[in-house]
């Protein structure tokens, strides 16, 4: 997919081509669907001329009412243009009937036979409309640049936790992997989004969090200064290959930095000293729906202020304070106070976790 003019309306240069959820419907489908269209139409019209066959005059057989099979006849005749008028409405009924039944039928099955280009006409102008009121009630969603394995593996994550689809927006640079997105129930937007028109038109300045899964590092901070210069509010979470690069990262306005290499690394380390330990990290971040344990994240309860994190409801895990995660036994930590955070232990319950 070439690059497209964006549909925000933008300065001329600005892209970013949107694309809604969709379902795939292949050539074959459509003919089919349009010819179902058409023989329904005719079918429809057959059965009116038929309830009042007795308006109708057969020049064949004059004296004789229209049987079915004269009445399809007719309408087929009819619907087509073809009109031999051998069979024609001779009362006020049947020609009344024939103005505001059979002319309307007709119209329609006419679109239905020229339907290629009306419809390309008529999804266009449907498209254009569905992302209008798309742009307009979109709100608190959640924007994952990069739809490759990091990216999807996100998506999964994200809907797994209870975010629906509708409020996940897809921005990649292949139109492609944006059209997979869509037919995944996903709103997508093919560009390039170190530009701000490209964000812009996956509404980033309304979004409450932005997901970069991008391959290259450079990209990745390129990324990220746009998207903050874009929405100085949202949360920013970006993952790069290399530890050397996390600041710069940071600088550029990320809140929370994923060192994928660096983590593959330590996952190996663990692995190899300690398998068990190894295992449990790997098992928190597989992508299989049946694994044993699970994280969550919530807020500390108002009973629970005060009191020491041993004694507080679940099984703690950490507790992130002032945006650091402490461990439970950490002497630093005191009693939980108003603000905490508490990472939690739990069975792989699919749905909503605490917030």
């Amino acid at each position: 997919m070439g690059r497209a003019r964006s549909f925000t309306g933008g300065p001329p240069g600005s892209y970013g081509l949107v694309g809604l959820p969709a379902r795939a419907i292949g050539p074959l489908g459509s003919v089919m669907r349009r010819a179902l269209f058409a023989l329904v139409l005719l079918m429809l019209a057959a059965v009116i001329v038929y309830a009042q066959r007795s308006g109708y005059r057969d020049s064949a057989h004059p004296d004789q009412p229209l049987s079915f099979l004269d009445s399809l006849y007719y309408a087929t005749v009819t619907l087509t243009t073809t009109g031999y008028g051998d069979i024609v409405p001779v009362t006020s009924a049947t020609r009344l009937e024939n103005t505001i039944l059979i002319t309307p039928l007709r119209i329609a099955f006419l679109i239905a036979l020229v339907g290629t280009t009306l419809g390309v006409l008529a999804e266009r102008t449907r498209t254009g409309w569905r992302i209008g009121r798309w742009r307009s009630r979109v709100t608190g969603h959640t924007i994952v640049v990069g739809f490759g394995t990091k990216g999807r593996s996100a998506v999964r994550t994200l809907r797994e936790s209870g975010v629906p689809g509708k409020a996940i927006v897809v921005v990649d640079s292949s139109g492609p992997v944006v059209r997979e997105a869509n037919l995944a129930g996903l709103t997508g937007v093919a560009g390039d989004a170190t530009s701000s028109h490209v964000l812009a038109s996956a509404e980033a300045g309304k979004a409450s969090r932005i997901v970069i899964a991008v391959p290259r590092d450079d990209t990745a901070v390129l990324i990220t200064l746009t998207a903050r210069q874009v929405n100085a509010g949202a949360v920013i979470v970006a993952t790069i290959r290399e530890a050397e690069n996390e600041s710069l990262l940071r600088q550029s306005g990320a809140d929370h930095v994923i060192v994928s290499a660096e983590a593959a690394g330590r996952l190996l380390g663990l692995t190899a000293v300690d398998s068990a330990v190894g295992g449990v990290m790997a098992n928190l971040l597989s992508c299989e729906g049946d694994r044993g344990i699970d994280l969550i994240e919530r807020q500390v309860a108002a009973a629970e202020v005060g009191v020491a994190a041993v004694d507080a409801e679940g099984a703690i895990v950490a507790i992130v304070r002032d945006g650091t995660p402490m461990a439970p036994a950490d002497p630093r930590l005191g009693a939980l106070a108003a603000g905490d955070r508490l990472v939690l232990s739990a069975p792989p319950a699919r749905g909503p976790a605490a917030r």
